[in-house]
């Protein structure tokens, strides 16, 4: 465990480089789950993630002990960490390298890039831009590891101290579980001055390492599948995180993509609160019931970063759109004659759905020639509005094809 002492040097060390984010109460939330919501917005945080703090006290403390080089720092990241070096480094006057794999967004290439840091593409995974990382720093840089490092762990932990300042009787804190640094730091807080506090990890089903971690006893690798949590989208546990986890952290949970998915949405609609994949990872933890909610019970929900790319947002919402009902999309086949168009869309508005495209398409192939196709996009309320507009539509005698029906687990989602 990371001692209370050191994680309070720490809060004050970073004072002023960070922000001591909002803990916000959410109604709706905890209407839905019978329990008193809370939410830890670190994508509100400088970089828009929590990781400038651990980035920030490693700097500067080390800085102070002379354990930074002057020729400046290394550290290999997708997103996240490379962000929160990059500022911290160039608000101590020191050269930041940030070495990132070929797949990381340009986004965030170019994030890290504004914010002072030098970027160099390297390497098809994170653990080889970690090795190439390393080899710099054998110029006489200094490495900054994401999590596996106790100075970056005492910089996380400094969240612990705001909820509890904020919440002081918190019962659940949930937290997003990748490297480990950040739930290791925020259990070696929360544990110290609240022992009976409950810290849960959340990870991606598609990438468990903290499970298989803790099952097997030591840090194991994992292998991974796509996410859009690439956050917490990381093979292993790092060492010292591990061994504060296994003894400190209650329990270690997985959700599924589709939740994550949900959540983010549900947080952007309901929330107005951006949250990346491994952001939302607590709240879809609470979605697909594998964390349970007491009544009364306050829960804390770590928002640990925003970042998340606007393409990819855009996706997102999208498909939970369509997958949830409020988006529906239906082909059909009318006769090709003036007004059959028409009379259709008269139908739609009359059926008070909204139609954000339409495509008319004479040339289908195997069509009858007096025959004419229309795709439609349509804009509904909820998946009992679909079947209405689909017996509607039906009762008309229109020939149609439904191409886009709700996901029964984003369905049932939305009527909770």
């Amino acid at each position: 465990m990371i001692a209370l002492e050191t994680i309070v040097q720490a809060a004050r060390v970073i004072e002023g480089h960070i922000l001591q984010t909002p803990l916000i109460y959410s109604p709706a939330l905890s209407a839905r789950f019978d329990a008193h919501i809370y939410l830890k917005l670190e994508n509100l945080q400088r970089t828009g993630s929590f990781k400038i703090r651990g980035a920030a006290y490693k700097i500067i403390h080390g800085r102070g002990h002379g354990t930074i080089s002057a020729k400046g720092v290394v550290a290999a990241s997708a997103g996240n960490h490379a962000q929160g070096v990059a500022l911290a480094a160039s608000k101590a006057g020191l050269a930041a390298t940030i070495v990132m794999p070929q797949w990381a967004s340009i986004g965030k290439q170019e994030a890290t890039r504004k914010y002072g840091g030098r970027v160099l593409i390297h390497g098809a995974t994170v653990e080889e831009s970690v090795a190439h990382a390393r080899q710099i720093a054998a110029q006489g840089l200094t490495f900054i590891h994401p999590f596996d490092d106790a100075d970056i762990i005492a910089g996380q932990a400094t969240i612990g101290l705001e909820i509890l300042s904020a919440l002081p009787e918190v019962d659940t804190v949930l937290v997003p579980v990748g490297g480990g640094g950040l739930i290791a730091g925020i259990a070696s807080a929360l544990k110290t001055r609240h022992p009976r506090t409950r810290v849960v990890g959340v990870e991606a089903a598609a990438c468990p390492s903290g499970q298989a971690s803790l099952l097997a006893g030591r840090c194991v690798s994992v292998a991974t599948g796509p996410s859009i949590a690439d956050g917490i989208n990381v093979k292993q546990l790092g060492r010292v995180p591990f061994e504060i986890i296994r003894r400190w952290v209650d329990d270690v949970v997985t959700v599924q993509e589709a939740y994550i998915a949900a959540a983010i949405q549900i947080l952007l609609e309901r929330k107005r609160v951006l949250a990346e994949g491994a952001g939302a990872a607590p709240l879809a933890a609470l979605l697909n019931g594998t964390v349970r909610t007491h009544s009364g019970e306050k829960i804390v929900l770590l928002i640990s970063g925003g970042n998340v790319d606007t393409p990819l947002l855009g996706r997102i919402l999208h498909q939970g759109l369509l997958k949830n009902g409020r988006i529906m999309r239906v082909r059909l086949t009318l006769n090709d004659k003036p007004g059959t168009l028409a009379c259709l869309l008269a139908t739609i508005a009359d059926l008070q759905a909204n139609i954000l495209h339409i495509r008319h398409d004479r040339s289908v192939e195997r069509q009858a020639i007096d025959k004419t196709s229309v795709e439609l996009e349509l804009e509904t309320r909820n998946a009992d509005h679909i079947q209405e507009i689909i017996r509607a539509l039906g009762a008309a005698d229109y020939v149609m094809e439904p191409i886009g029906c709700p996901d029964p687990v984003s369905s049932e989602l939305e009527k909770k």
